[in-house]
C-alpha cells in the first residue's frame, strides 16, 4: 500500500512538472528594440524561446526627423523644399537599421530560435502605429531597455502597447533569466478590469510558478470595492488553475503604492510583478504620478502590465 501511494505521488509530481513545462509552449512574443540594441541583448530570451518553443517577432524602431513644416508650400502651385541634408539623414537611418536587422536576424538563426526580425524607420507617430499593429497578433510585447534612452519615444511606445494593442506589456524582461518563467510572482491586485486582464495574460507564467503572492494594499472590504473578503476571489480563480497562491493584505502607511509594491516584491523574492496599468487616467498619473508610472520608471523588477 505504501508502494502504491509512493508511485501515485510520483505520478502526480511528474504530471505537475509536465503541465508547468507546457504552460508557455507556442507563445508568440514581440520584442521592441531601438537603434542602440545589440544582438546579445536577446541572448537570454532566445534561450527561453528554444526551451519553450516560443516564436519571437523582433521589431526594430528607427526614428527619423520629421519633414520640416516650413518646407511644405502653400497654394495650388506649391512644392516641397526640403532642407539640404534631410533626405541623406533619412537614407542613412534606413541603411543603419537594415544592417542592424540583418545582424540580429543572423544571431537568432545561430541561436536556433524561431524568429523573424522586422525594421520600421519613420517619424514617432508611425512608430507608435507599428507597435500597436504588432500587438494585435502576439501574446506579449517586451519593450527593450535601450529605448529608455529616448524618454519621449519610450513613453509613446509603452502607451501604444498598453492602449492600442491587445497584448500584455513586459518591461525589464530581457536581462532577467526568470521573467518569462518565474518561480515566484507578486500580483499587485486591485479589483478592476486592468488587474483582471493582467492576471489572465500572465496565466501561463502563473501556472508554472512555485509560489504566487496576491497583494492588496489598503483594501476596502465592501462589495463595491475589493469585496467582502478582499483577494479571496482572485485566489480561488488562480487556485482552480492549479496555482499555489497566498493572499496578503498590506497597509501602505502613507507610502506611494508603487514603491510599496517593489519593496514587498523584494521581500517575497519575486521574479516578476504582475499588475493592472492606469486604473486612474493617464492625465492624472502624468501630472501627479501614480502606481503605474512608478512601475514603468523603475528598472529593477520585471513587470507585466495590462490596461
Amino acid at each position: 500500500m505504501i508502494q502504491i501511494n509512493a508511485v501515485a505521488c510520483k505520478s502526480v509530481r511528474v504530471m505537475e512538472t509536465h503541465i508547468r513545462n507546457i504552460a508557455m509552449q507556442n507563445t508568440t512574443i514581440t520584442v521592441i528594440l531601438g537603434e542602440a540594441a545589440q544582438p546579445t541583448d536577446l541572448e537570454q530570451l532566445s534561450r527561453t524561446a528554444c526551451e519553450h518553443n516560443l516564436h519571437l517577432i523582433v521589431l526594430l524602431l528607427g526614428e527619423v526627423p520629421p519633414i520640416p513644416i516650413y518646407s511644405i508650400g502653400i497654394g495650388e502651385f506649391s512644392a516641397y523644399s526640403l532642407p539640404e541634408g534631410w533626405q541623406a539623414d533619412v537614407d542613412d537611418a534606413n541603411t543603419a537599421l537594415e544592417k542592424q536587422r540583418d545582424s540580429i536576424s543572423q544571431y537568432l538563426v545561430d541561436q536556433g530560435a524561431s524568429a523573424e526580425v522586422r525594421a520600421v524607420c519613420g517619424e514617432a507617430a508611425g512608430l507608435r502605429n507599428a507597435v500597436a499593429r504588432a500587438g494585435l497578433t502576439c501574446d506579449t510585447i517586451i519593450i527593450g531597455d535601450d529605448l529608455r534612452a529616448e524618454a519621449m519615444l519610450f513613453n509613446d511606445i509603452v502607451h501604444a502597447a498598453l492602449f492600442d494593442s491587445s497584448a500584455a506589456v513586459m518591461l525589464n524582461a530581457l536581462s532577467s533569466k526568470e521573467a518569462l518563467a518565474p518561480q515566484s510572482v507578486f500580483v499587485g491586485w486591485k479589483a478592476g478590469i486592468p488587474a483582471s486582464r493582467a492576471v489572465r495574460a500572465a496565466m501561463p507564467a502563473l501556472r508554472q510558478a512555485q509560489d504566487i503572492t496576491v497583494a492588496l494594499f489598503d483594501p476596502i472590504a465592501t462589495s463595491s470595492r475589493d469585496g467582502e473578503n478582499p483577494g479571496s476571489d482572485v485566489a480561488a480563480w488562480l487556485g482552480h488553475q492549479g496555482c499555489r497562491v497566498a493572499v496578503q493584505q498590506y497597509p501602505s502607511g502613507g507610502q506611494e503604492i508603487g514603491i510599496a509594491i517593489t519593496k514587498r516584491a523584494k521581500k517575497t523574492g519575486a521574479n516578476l510583478i504582475v499588475m493592472g496599468a492606469y486604473d486612474h487616467s493617464r492625465l492624472r498619473e502624468t501630472v501627479f504620478g501614480g502606481t503605474t508610472r512608478t512601475l514603468i520608471d523603475q528598472r529593477e523588477w520585471p513587470v507585466l502590465l495590462c490596461h
